[in-house]
């Protein structure tokens, strides 16, 4: 240990410490506590070298030097105290003001909301220098609160001229001599199935029976990469943002709409370049046979989950008469489907249901419902279909040595999974674990506690129990997916590492010889940019988990005094939160709004108790609260028990 030095992403706590990520697979994040942050900021590429940790603790990380500065920009109040003007961050995690000289405001004026661009960073005792870039609207808009989020993220919000440009020129790459050089799948009964709110198209899927029994899959995913060509001003383009954000009726695209919404998305009757998988599936849910191809599809059907459902779960016959010529084959990916499922169930596969809000937005962009996002069968059979073709695109990219971008997901640590096998004790399940968890295992843990009221918690405790998926150029597995070899091919649409596979995939279907294969150049580049990707992919998470707390906050804003029923789904030593029946929204009970009373966190149990009063609060416990206070520009909820 002694003078190693690692570099990595610093990730900070609103307390001051933090956590240097390398983002590599199987390499653990290290602490790096408060003193010994330095001037780094939160996200910032960091240098630290690795000491011993005061009073036995493990090894802990001190920041040596910034190595490569992230945060460019800033959101906060503009304040004159004397003579000078100073910008208060909005992030409770930059401990430095910012100095912004008199010619730099920009015509900001004292209490205003500001964007400010840093020009000099913080060294020593030395704050950090801006100038004002921007204004900010009215804090606790909708609007302004979005954008804030787009600058705290460092989010691209426009394509420059150049891009769209580029993107108008991808109009003319289509024509029937391309056509004819791929395989013709035009008689095939392709359906997309997405989201009512759907906009950008990646995968079209049909399936049919075979002579020996099995069922032939066929999921064909957009071929972006014919129109965005490496190293084109679209391609950089799409690597500097990695990823599309999505927010509650918006997104920030990876692509230019011309290519994401039009060109590039699998329209019905419209002729599209895809990239096919081909597979058999026998009876026990094996892929017998796989093969790989150009093609071109033409839609026969824009199709939702909520179609699905109630096609094959209600039997809604005014749906079923409407799609009827294709009741039957929709059927059959129901059969598919529970084949591929049973098949993954077997070997172990954690299947997690964790619910995410559905944020309801109006034409004019008010917020009219926030409810639990339904999961139901057309949702899992679109999942399995792409999983299993991520699966085979990996296995074979394998097969022929070929570069590929794996997904991959390491072993939990043996630490978390202990600690976690507590939580499980004290909610009273008696299971323990041995050296090697197996997914099987954790995957018999959520059947175990699916439809109690503690699924909620012991699900989320178990997410953050486990390592991260990421992206690298090394095959890994996927612990969660209990698979061997995966990648993610069935988005380019959205997501810059599936553009790389089916560069990769191209490549060897045309039999051309993957030129940095072996060269050591070539991994190294492949390297950095997985590491780059996976980076992308934790801002974007961050930026559209903060969105959801912002439409939820401004949802609740109009509600404070009202009355809801609800029940505790958490239990922290400072309070309990609280889901309410009628919206999918939480809000913390801090305990010092409470009945006047000693309470105490009794971690062994997972509850509040009052001592003198012999109040007991767990989870599952149904309340009436009442809306206390909406803070917007925190996204901050609390309510007060009845």
């Amino acid at each position: 240990m002694k003078n190693k030095r690692i570099i990595g992403e610093i990730r900070l706590h609103r307390d001051g410490y933090g956590f240097v990520a390398t983002g590599i697979a199987k390499q653990k994040d290290v602490f790096v506590p408060a003193r010994a942050v330095s001037d780094a900021l939160h996200t910032d590429l960091v240098e630290i070298k690795l000491v011993a940790g005061r009073a036995g603790k493990s090894e802990e990380g001190h920041v040596i030097q910034v190595v490569e500065r992230r945060v460019k920009e800033m959101t906060g109040r503009l304040e004159r105290v004397g003579k000078q003007y100073r910008v208060i961050a909005d992030d409770v995690r930059v401990r430095r003001m910012i100095i912004v000289p008199d010619n730099k405001l920009n015509g900001a004026k004292h209490g205003q909301g500001v964007v400010v661009e840093i020009t000099k960073y913080a060294s020593g005792s030395e704050h950090m220098l801006g100038k004002v870039v921007s204004i900010l609207g009215k804090r606790g808009d909708l609007d302004t609160e979005k954008f804030v989020i787009t600058v705290r993220h460092h989010l691209s919000r426009e394509f420059s001229d150049k891009v769209l440009k580029e993107a108008d020129n991808c109009l003319s790459f289509m024509s029937e001599k391309i056509i004819k050089k791929r395989k013709d799948l035009r008689n095939i009964d392709f359906v997309t199935i997405d989201g009512e709110t759907a906009k950008d198209f990646d995968d079209a899927v049909a399936v049919s029976r075979t002579s020996k029994g099995n069922i032939r899959l066929w999921v064909s995913i957009a071929d972006v990469s014919y129109f965005v060509k490496e190293n084109s001003v679209i391609d950089n383009e799409a690597y500097n943002r990695g990823t599309s954000v999505y927010f509650p009726g918006d997104c920030l695209p990876m692509l230019p709409e011309q290519l994401s919404n039009d060109l590039c998305s699998l329209k019905p009757k419209v002729d599209r370049l895809t990239m096919t998988v081909q597979m058999d599936i026998d009876c026990n849910g094996g892929v017998v046979e796989k093969t790989f191809y150009e093609s071109v599809i033409r839609s026969k059907q824009r199709m939702t989950y909520t179609d699905l459902k109630k096609i094959l779960v209600e039997k809604d016959l005014h749906v079923r008469e409407k799609h009827n010529n294709l009741v039957p084959q929709f059927e059959l990916m129901e059969e598919c489907f529970k084949r591929l499922r049973k098949k993954r169930e077997n070997r172990g596969a954690i299947d997690f249901d964790l619910p995410e809000p559905e944020i309801v937005v109006s034409l004019t962009g008010n917020v009219d419902d926030i409810a639990k996002a339904d999961r139901h069968l057309g949702h899992m059979i679109i999942e399995e279909f792409m999983i299993a073709a991520n699966e085979a695109v990996a296995e074979y990219l394998t097969e022929m040595k070929s570069n590929c971008v794996y997904r991959v997901h390491a072993h939990p640590e043996k630490d978390k999974i202990n600690a976690f096998a507590i939580l499980l004790h004290n909610l009273g399940y008696k299971i323990s674990f041995g050296d090697d968890v197996s997914a099987g295992d954790l995957a018999k843990i959520v059947e175990m506690v699916k439809g109690k009221p503690e699924e909620r918690l012991v699900n989320s405790s178990l997410l953050r129990s486990l390592a991260k998926a990421v992206y690298c150029e090394r095959n890994l597995g996927h612990y969660g997916l209990a698979s061997e070899c995966y990648c993610h091919f069935t988005s380019p649409i959205r997501r810059y590492p599936d553009l790389l596979v089916h560069r990769f995939l191209k490549s060897l279907l045309r039999g051309e010889k993957v030129k940095k294969v072996a060269k050591d150049a070539g991994l190294a580049a492949l390297k950095e940019t997985v590491l780059y990707c996976t980076r992308r992919e934790r801002i974007a998470m961050e930026a559209e988990r903060e969105i959801i707390k912002l439409y939820v906050a401004f949802f609740m804003q109009d509600k404070i005094g009202d009355r809801y029923d609800g029940i505790i789904s958490h239990i922290t030593k400072f309070g309990f939160f609280v889901e309410l029946n009628d919206f999918f929204v939480e809000g913390l009970v801090h305990k010092e709004s409470l009945p006047k009373d000693n309470y105490q966190f009794d971690e062994g149990g997972y509850s509040l108790n009052g001592k003198h009063r012999k109040t007991k609060f767990r989870i599952g416990d149904p309340v009436s609260i009442l809306v206390d206070e909406v803070n917007v520009p925190t996204r901050e909820v609390y309510f007060k028990l009845i």
